[in-house]
């Protein structure tokens, strides 16, 4: 019974590394990783396939000792999540307060498909092959190339679809007509 109230309070909260230190590891290894998966295909993060999940949890034991060598008390957890925070926020905010700088965050959509041909050299960009765009576009209820007006690459991975009846299904007034 002794054990449980024996606690080393000193060791729960001071932060056993300089606070400055941290912070500049939590960034650096925040800003490494965000270039990193910037620079990865966009399809890769619209799905969390088996091997993108391995890789997520290889760079978060990666980054954990790259951040904090061996932290231990609750205050080095705290600043360390409080960095990543801050540094996701901060992001968000110059993307918003600078559209020029929010192209570099989100990349603008990549067409795809445009009047039914397909643009070849953004598929193999996205390492789409034809067959996995035929297989989203069937998932949108397209099923030929020619009832495509555009098709493009959304920031986020996903594929939307314009076809060429969508304005006339989409317009309301031109229904009643």
């Amino acid at each position: 019974m002794d054990t449980w109230f024996n606690i080393n309070w000193k060791e729960l909260f001071v932060p056993s590394i300089p606070i400055a230190e941290l912070i500049i590891r939590a960034s650096l290894v925040y800003l490494v990783l965000f270039s990193v998966l910037r620079l990865v295909p966009t399809r890769q993060l619209s799905t969390l396939g088996i091997a993108d999940l391995l890789v997520v949890v290889l760079f978060a034991e990666a980054a954990q000792n790259a951040m904090a060598s061996n932290y231990t008390s609750i205050t080095e957890g705290v600043i360390l999540v409080g960095t990543v925070i801050f540094w996701s926020y901060f992001l968000n905010w110059l993307g918003y307060q600078f559209p020029a700088f929010q192209r570099l965050l989100n990349p603008p959509p990549l067409p795809l498909v445009k009047n039914g041909h397909t643009f070849h050299r953004n598929l193999r960009r996205e390492l789409i092959t034809e067959d996995e765009l035929m297989s989203q576009l069937r998932q949108q209820g397209v099923d030929n190339l020619a009832q495509v007006k555009a098709a493009y690459m959304e920031a986020d991975g996903s594929i939307s679809v314009i076809t060429y009846e969508s304005k006339t299904h989409r317009d309301p007034e031109r229904r009643a007509r």
